[in-house]
């Protein structure tokens, strides 16, 4: 009987935990733009850049997985030590788009070795 107790709430738990908040909303800011966007070619995510730095916070504590359902595949992505990883969005034309812009503004997003963001920033 106790094996079947421990089951039915390890069950539980997984459970609860597979049912996760929900993405957040990033008002005033055009998600199908955005994701369209790619490399900051089109200016469209020059435009969010305003929207974006207010509510940059709803961001942190997201997981990989929800970053990309919100936001797209990143730009860019680069893996550090101890598993942390960046994930950059261009909010200006990239080089690839523009090889005159050898510093383009872009979203940073690291996230810890639990896969969570960590810190969300706007660089330039």
């Amino acid at each position: 009987m106790r094996k079947e107790n421990v089951k039915i709430i390890f069950l539980l738990v997984l459970t609860l935990a597979a049912c996760g908040k929900p993405l957040p909303k990033l008002e005033k800011m055009d998600m199908e733009a955005w994701k369209a966007d790619r490399q900051g070619c089109r200016h469209d995510r020059e435009k969010m850049i305003a929207p974006l730095s207010e509510q940059k916070d709803k961001l942190k504590g997201l997981s990989e997985n929800d970053i990309t359902r919100l936001l797209g595949r990143p730009d860019q992505n680069e893996l550090w030590k101890r598993h942390q990883k960046f994930f950059y969005y261009f909010l200006s034309p990239a080089a690839a788009c523009d090889p005159a812009n050898t510093n383009p503004k872009k979203l940073s997003i690291r996230f810890n070795a639990m896969e969570r963001a960590k810190d969300v920033e706007i660089e330039n």
